[in-house]
């Protein structure tokens, strides 16, 4: 039903009509003539005809209400519950959580203020304390009794370690030095069955680690003093080690006292693997960082295969004969046509014995390697003038440096680092072609940028947690987080829209608002309109945003 206006001589008529189907075809039907449309205007009629119709139209009434009429409420965030919510049912997390909680009698719920601490972690990231705070803003269902004490309690049911009675998936107990079996395990566990249902199972695990550090004690046994990679070995870290599948899913994560060696995690973090998620057979792809001997033989007499980093410099075995052995490259990738192509890489197969080595070559690397080496030459040459103090504590000038009663540019040395411009190499017991076995190796430095978003995640200082439970679960919803970044992501991938960047599409579900306005003592909720990348992550989670205005 609509207005038109009918012409007839030198007059215009309003009219109601409205279309009707006659012998297949659409005709316009009158239902009334209001009178001429001058008349009407120069009267007022149409207006006060207008107004009166506006009473019964929840839109026009709103649109129509004056400044005096209008009273208006508070305003909530929507985007970033409504997207991040849906991912979080059709993951499955709330009836995992919900299982494993049958028996227990808590007066609050526990899914709600995990899924509240895991959405802070996302946005903003911090301390439980400010999550309290920050969740008031948001439009998230069902945490209006959701106190601070509450997420303590959520977060230590997270990180308590399972009672020995409980039901587990029938592996031996993990080794000591992987930490207690906990809750938070068998939540990796039941998410992963989960997945398993549509997919193949697990072919490739990539693993790597980060510290987190303490601005306080850090626990009764996860604060340690040891090597940090954030540089801050005067506080207590503890360590975070992450495996994630071949497609960037993460998997499962342990959470280790911060003197634990990297070098001695990857074997039994390999046997949890096969024990807890029923894994038999899977390529390890790890970096040299944890690697050893012994790892590599503990690995093959388990018969798991392998694709580690190699030592170009502090390995004998690879720096004199993998390197010098002569052979042909073959190329996997050539020159780059386009900026977004693949970085053009060649490799070549080189035999020790019984070890299998892989040769990698970049030439744009090698590239790269020969005009930074000339840059810290020629800043060299210019420090030497200034005297021998100028060089103290430069770790890129000493290894080119020689000490023979004065400092000089040795010259062996910089043939010797020219040998490595644009090379890696990879040791693996796999019948994988070599051109295969670089790019597998080459997608853990997509699963390593993946580890850097998680580690932004763990950004969580200060923590407040003073025992190791709640400190287990605060740093586990970080996982949980990232388990819906990725899945967010790929389902922006699987539109064409894998370009859109995280940190402005968070900005922008973030500016999705509703506010509460009252009308002539009826109150109505009116939403902003997306904008940004927000609309693509609200069709990828497959979200309906309803009506602009609707009835509160």
């Amino acid at each position: 039903m609509f207005a038109r206006v009918k012409k007839s001589g030198r007059y215009e008529y309003l009219q109601i009509v409205h279309n009707v189907r006659v012998d297949g075809h659409v005709r316009q039907q009158v239902l009334t003539t209001l009178g001429r449309l001058d008349v009407l205007k120069r009267s007022g009629q149409l207006d006060a005809l207008l107004a009166s119709c506006a009473r019964f139209s929840e839109h026009a009434a709103l649109l129509n209400a004056t400044s005096q009429d209008v009273q208006t409420g508070h305003a909530v965030r929507l985007g970033p519950p409504l997207v991040f919510g849906r991912l979080w049912q059709e993951l499955g997390v709330p009836q995992v959580i919900e299982s494993l909680l049958r028996g227990r009698k808590f007066e609050f719920s526990v899914e709600r203020a995990v899924f509240l601490t895991v959405l802070h972690r996302l946005m903003v990231s911090g301390s439980d304390r400010a999550a309290e705070r920050w969740c008031r803003r948001y439009a998230l269902d069902g945490i209006e009794e959701i106190e601070l004490q509450h997420l303590y309690r959520a977060m230590g049911w997270l990180g308590e370690p399972l009672p020995t009675a409980e039901p587990t998936t029938a592996e031996p107990p993990a080794e000591p030095r992987l930490g207690p079996r906990c809750r938070k395990d068998r939540i990796e566990e039941l998410l992963f069955a989960r997945r398993r249902d549509l997919f193949s199972g697990l072919q490739v695990a990539f693993f790597d680690t980060t510290s987190l550090y303490f601005e306080g004690a850090g626990g009764e046994t996860l604060g340690q003093h040891g090597y940090s990679k954030d540089h801050r070995p005067d506080l207590k870290q503890m360590i975070v080690a992450v495996v994630l599948d071949e497609r960037g899913w993460p998997l499962c994560c342990f959470l280790l006292p911060g003197n634990t060696a990297d070098i001695t995690l990857l074997v039994p973090v390999v046997d949890q693997l096969r024990t807890r998620f029923g894994i038999e057979r899977v390529c390890v792809v790890a970096d040299r960082g944890l690697i050893s001997a012994e790892t590599m033989r503990q690995l093959e007499a388990r018969n798991w295969q392998y694709i580690l980093g190699a030592r170009l410099r502090s390995v004998t075995e690879i720096r004199e004969q993998v390197l010098s052995r002569a052979g042909r490259y073959h190329v996997v990738q050539g020159p780059r046509q386009q900026s977004k192509d693949p970085c053009p890489l060649k490799v070549k197969e080189v035999w020790v014995e019984e070890r299998r080595y892989i040769v990698c070559h970049n030439e744009e690397q090698a590239t790269k390697d020969r005009h930074d080496r000339a840059a810290v030459l020629k800043k060299l040459a210019d420090q030497l003038e200034h005297g021998p103090k100028s060089l103290v504590g430069n770790k890129g000038f000493r290894k080119y440096l020689r000490v023979d009663g004065e400092f000089t540019v040795d010259a062996e040395k910089v043939a010797a680092e020219e040998r490595f411009d644009g090379k890696w190499v990879l040791r693996t017991n796999t019948e994988l072609m070599p051109g295969e076995v670089a790019l597998r190796y080459k997608d853990l430095l997509q699963v390593e940028s993946m580890f850097r978003s998680l580690k932004s995640l763990l950004d969580t200082r200060p923590i407040y947690h003073r025992c190791d439970d709640t400190i287990r679960g605060h740093v586990f919803c970080s996982f949980l987080a990232l388990l819906l970044m990725k899945e967010l992501q790929s389902r922006l991938e699987s539109r064409g829209w894998g370009d859109v960047e995280w940190r402005p599409l968070l900005d922008d579900l973030d500016e999705l608002q509703e506010l509460t306005v009252t009308v002539a003592d009826k109150s109505y909720v009116v939403r902003t309109a997306p904008r940004g990348d927000a609309g693509k992550a609200i069709q990828a989670a497959g979200v309906a945003l309803g009506s602009t205005i609707r009835p509160a």
